[in-house]
């Protein structure tokens, strides 16, 4: 007594499902690499404006080296943000 049991079409769905996971895992880590290199782009043409327009946008140079230090894949933007914020928050009304 022999059985045909198919096989192939379920390994096939299973290979076909494992790769669509493989290529979206891909395409996640590709989109988080291509969002990481355009923040450090955007922290380096901060760092080109001098000290007054960093000032006006409530940063300093000490701001820029912080976020610079940090691994590569953190948003040097992020620590930048802050900074502004707390700037913001700690300024004196003008009255």
């Amino acid at each position: 007594m022999s059985f045909n049991i198919p096989v192939l079409p379920i390994a096939g769905g299973t290979l076909v499902r494992a790769f669509a996971s493989l290529l979206a895992l891909v395409t996640q880590w590709l989109k988080k690499l291509v969002r990481a290199r355009r923040h450090w782009n955007e922290a380096t043409t901060l760092a080109s404006l001098d000290r007054r327009m960093l000032a006006d946008l409530g940063i300093t140079r000490a701001d820029l080296r912080d976020a610079f230090s940090e691994p590569f894949w953190e948003d040097p933007t992020a620590l930048l943000r802050e900074r502004a914020i707390e700037r913001r928050m700690n300024r004196a009304p003008k009255i």
